[in-house]
């Protein structure tokens, strides 16, 4: 079993930014690529960034491309989302989630996860 337990969300006006924080309780074949997706109420999910726990490769939403960061610090068993230049169709509830043996091209399409955390709301106003 691995939890995900997400946290910097808040409110920020357009522009501004935000750091998300994840912390991972343990690291197994489910965390080998892990990532971040919203969830706006009425819009479908979006995975928005993922990266490679073993190589530091990510993967990026082309709607957060330049404005979001993906990070990890394993010894602290943590993943960042780093977001700049926040706009409000950024507005959304925040998942970590663990996606697997290997990132790869078109990971962000899953709908599928092996673990997700409980979500963080990040709201941007105009």
């Amino acid at each position: 079993q691995v939890r995900l337990q997400e946290s910097g969300g808040g409110s920020v006006q357009a522009g501004g930014s935000l750091r998300l924080s994840c912390e991972v309780s343990r690291y197994t074949y489910s965390t080998a690529c892990m990532g971040w997706f919203r969830q706006a109420p009425g819009k479908e999910r979006e995975g928005v960034a993922a990266i490679s726990t073993a190589l530091g490769s990510t993967y990026y939403a082309d709607s957060v491309k330049g404005r979001f960061t993906i990070s990890q610090d394993k010894s602290k068993n943590m993943v960042y989302l780093q977001m700049n230049s926040l706009k409000p169709e950024d507005t959304a509830m925040y998942y970590c989630a663990a996606l697997g043996g290997a990132c790869y091209t078109g990971i962000l399409d899953r709908r599928d996860y092996f673990y997700q955390g409980q979500g963080t709301q990040v709201t941007v106003s105009s």
